[in-house]
């Protein structure tokens, strides 16, 4: 495939999170991951940094009625991203999106699943929500603005540490059960989570156990459909649910979000790098085309394939990439 010049993208160095080493508060509980191992979900709270702020467009020309700029690059690094990010949502919220998935790699921007270590990029997810909360939520509509974390005692220790002093409501979608440490936990139920003045849902990174993201499902269907609510996923890895990394005989639940569930999802920010000769990486920011995009040399990108639904990781990895 010959490159021409009008395919280059922005300037582009690959970031990492960079984030600080200190540490006020260290939580850990134990789960059974899916392939029968026990793992420790730890959580080690950095010391709270404002990042560079850098301004950047996110949005391809809709129509006559609207003065959207050019859609965007492959982000510089995260203060970046969490713009492009914020510029996507109002975007969506504003064509009537309820519900929305923000998903990036948090171990460095040109990082690949398994590259970070699970609670350190629980960590870096939880920050970096509160830098994007802290951008795109306004004064007047804190309060009624609602985040998930996975567990009940990771509310408590977001509010010791990254959102400490935060108006931002924190709740849980789990809770420890008897057997917490065989990773056990009990359901919630949504519709007693949910207050009249909520307008707006962020659920933070729902993957590490299976009933995170079916109770997320729940909350969607009891609180935001046929309202005028909106949920964002933030950081819940479901390409695992769309790739079938959860065999659907052996998780029919989660199996028949794939037609259900996910498909009135919109994913408005969306990073996920494959490495390897044939390396590059699947980017989309809404409204804006899904790219397939390479690196050429440290600082810039080019544009291989677009279009406008998403591929799957496979079709990336098998037949775009090796193509181009």
């Amino acid at each position: 495939m010959v490159l021409s010049s009008s395919m280059i993208l922005s300037n582009s160095p690959i970031a990492s999170p960079s984030l600080p080493t200190s540490t006020s508060a260290k939580l850990e509980t134990f789960s059974l991951k899916n392939d029968g191992v026990i793992r420790i979900r730890g959580v080690t709270a950095p010391s709270v940094e404002p990042r560079n702020r850098k301004l950047s467009t996110c949005s391809v020309s809709r129509d006559g009625n609207a003065s959207v700029e050019t859609d965007a690059s492959f982000p510089a690094d995260y203060s970046e991203l969490l713009e492009q990010a914020k510029v996507a949502v109002n975007l969506a919220m504003k064509d009537n999106r309820q519900l929305m998935e923000i998903e990036f790699p948090t171990a460095g921007l040109g990082s690949v699943p398994g590259d970070g270590e699970g609670g350190i990029e629980m960590t870096e997810s939880m920050q970096l929500i509160r830098e994007f909360c802290d951008r795109f939520v306004s004064p007047e509509k804190v309060t009624r603005t609602r985040i998930f974390f996975p567990e009940a005692n990771e509310v408590d220790f977001a509010r010791q540490s990254v959102f400490s002093g935060s108006s931002l409501k924190l709740d849980y979608l789990t809770k420890p059960s008897f057997f917490e440490d065989f990773g056990f936990v009990e359901k919630v139920k949504m519709s007693d989570r949910v207050k009249t003045e909520d307008e707006l849902f962020l659920v933070a990174y729902p993957y590490f156990n299976v009933n995170e993201i079916l109770v997320v499902e729940e909350l969607y269907k009891e609180a935001v459909l046929n309202t005028d609510r909106k949920l964002i996923i933030f950081n819940g890895e479901l390409d695992r649910i769309r790739s079938g990394y959860y065999p659907p005989f052996f998780y029919p639940k989660l199996g028949a979000l794939t037609k259900t569930f996910l498909p009135m999802m919109e994913t408005v920010y969306y990073i996920h790098n494959f490495k390897g000769r044939n390396g590059g990486t699947l980017f989309r920011c809404y409204p804006g085309p899904w790219k397939v995009l390479r690196r050429v040399g440290t600082r810039k990108y080019v544009c291989l394939h677009q279009q406008n639904s998403m591929p799957s990781l496979k079709e990336v990895a098998l037949e775009i990439l090796p193509s181009a």
